[in-house]
């Protein structure tokens, strides 16, 4: 690692048209060949300084220098010219086309002046992956590509377009830990190699493990720069919100009671006839955390909706509370005690646009503490919202403060006020702390934990899988939209040996699986 600034970003300050400072005066100094981490809370300004590097966004003040020299950075291709990249959380691919044709996409090599070269794609992709060591078939179809290969594709095509600078948005968030260990490896060879990579996440375990310096934002602003040697995950917590995070949870073990959530031989196929779900059964209890782990594009998502009323499914039954759900609506499900936090929070679990009031009667402005005669009890709409504004800490100018205002953390929790709030029967609880900070998980975390002691049973799906460890009771895994594994005691089960069932590796026999019913 060189002593010399690659990139400098100096005194940036960055104010939205109504007035939002959403970076301060910021600095950030990457010396060239490190992997230096920028952390910091929901709402810290991580997300707006980057775009203000690859060019998504113009800043009011400040400079930005590469290689000691002030740059002009007007857009992502400015960006990408000056050799900056940027792999973003939610990925840019298209699914239909062939990683080559990914890769190459908008830089494609010609022949006869304008017919594209697709067996020039294909060899320029091939040397690129033997290159950095980055495996994965040129020919391959995206959409039939894992997780963790797609992060590859992201990463290949950034160093396609010759990306000296590399920005990585939370790339973990949907890896096991093999595939993560696996990253991390290629990561460091990158590093070796000359690359300088910018490493933005809120796994501050793998921020110690990966990255040489750290630079830690507050409130839009720079509390400073550390070499990670001799810093603790708690010393970095303390930085990000100026006080103590307990990174692990704390509970009692769980005292189940009757059966609350019942799904036999659940089932789902495709439009085009291609299985999803295959015969799933489970049971969840009163007073238990089930834990559902699998890597991403398993059945996960299916199952939530599939119980909370969003999709269809082709076979089986599922009952809460002993009554069938088949035939309600997504509203009849709630009213029987369902509460639902959806992985996708700004299209399933927030009005962006509405007030921090509105989302939280949206799912009760028809009950009569709330209406009456027709009309709104506005009164007691407010003393609701103020209520659990104060119990969730929810950071707002007021009520009527639009979401899509609000930090990633605190939309999180406008959604988790909403959804606990009704002392709910069943809580099913999808990716809850995706993309939120730790102090933030840690709140809602310990929220979930709360709702499971007042009796509710609670589904857990979640890709984290110390998130899924510290928070379950107990376990299912699946792979290939089929449980493979029940694991009845989650303090047993090591990160390891969860990762490979959920890659495939294992599988138990159908006996092991079914004490998920008689067990539950």
């Amino acid at each position: 690692m060189s002593d010399q600034y690659i990139l400098e970003m100096r005194g940036i300050t960055k104010v939205y048209p109504n007035g939002f400072i959403a970076n301060k005066d910021v600095n950030l100094a990457v010396r060239e060949g490190e992997i230096h981490a920028l952390v910091g809370e929901n709402g810290a300004g991580k997300s707006t300084l980057m775009k203000v590097l690859f060019g998504v966004e113009s800043h009011e003040e400040g400079e930005i220098l590469l290689h000691g020299k002030p740059v002009n950075i007007t857009d992502p291709i400015s960006a990408i010219d000056m050799g900056i990249g940027m792999v973003h959380q939610h990925f840019m691919l298209v699914p239909s086309l062939t990683v080559a044709e990914n890769i190459v996409l908008g830089r494609e090599p010609k022949k006869y002046g304008t017919l594209i070269d697709m067996a020039k794609a294909v060899r320029d992709t091939q040397e690129i992956c033997e290159k950095y060591n980055l495996k994965v078939d040129p020919t391959a179809r995206v959409r039939d590509l894992p997780v963790g290969m797609k992060q590859k594709v992201e990463i290949l095509k950034a160093l396609y377009r010759n990306a000296q600078v590399l920005i990585l948005d939370e790339p973990t968030a949907v890896l096991t830990p093999q595939e993560t260990a696996e990253l991390f490896v290629e990561l460091k060879n990158m590093r070796d190699s000359g690359h300088t990579i910018i490493f933005i996440s809120h796994k501050l375990n793998e921020v110690k493990e990966l990255c040489d310096r750290v630079t830690v934002l507050r409130l839009g602003r720079t509390v400073g720069t550390a070499d990670l040697d001799g810093l603790t995950e708690q010393e970095i917590s303390r930085m990000m919100g100026g006080r103590d995070v307990i990174l692990e949870i704390q509970k009692d073990a769980a005292e189940p009671k009757d059966t609350v959530l019942s799904v036999k031989d659940l089932s789902l196929n495709s439009s085009d006839g291609r299985p999803i779900l295959r015969n799933i059964n489970f049971n969840v209890r009163a007073g238990e955390i089930l834990g559902v782990a699998g890597v991403e594009g398993n059945g996960q998502r299916e199952l939530s909706e599939i119980i909370t009323g969003l999709h269809a499914f082709t076979r089986g039954e599922i009952e809460i509370g002993g009554e069938s759900i088949k035939g309600k609506s997504v509203k009849q499900i709630r009213r029987m005690g369902v509460s639902h936090i959806s992985e996708d929070r700004m299209t399933y679990g927030i009005a962006a646009r509405a007030g921090v009031e509105e989302n939280v009667i949206s799912d009760r402005y028809d009950m009569p503490e709330y209406c009456k005669s027709g009309f709104l009890r506005f009164k007691e709409i407010h003393k609701l919202t103020e209520r659990l504004i104060q119990e969730f800490r929810i950071k707002c100018d007021d009520v009527n403060q639009p979401v899509r205002m609000l930090s990633g953390g605190n939309m999180q929790k406008v959604v988790a006020a909403r959804e606990f709030s009704l002392e709910p029967k069943l809580s099913i609880v999808n990716q809850p702390t995706r993309g939120i900070d730790v102090g933030a998980t840690e709140f809602v975390r310990n929220k979930i934990v709360e709702l499971r002691d007042q009796g509710t049973a609670v589904l857990l799906i979640s890709a984290d899988l110390n998130e899924i460890l510290e928070l379950s009771d107990s376990l299912i895994v699946m792979h290939g939209g089929e449980i493979v594994a029940y694991l009845p005691d989650s303090q047993k089960v090591t990160e390891e040996e969860l990762g490979e069932y959920m890659l495939g590796i294992r599988k138990q026999e159908p006996e092991e699986i079914r004490g998920v019913l008689h067990e539950c």
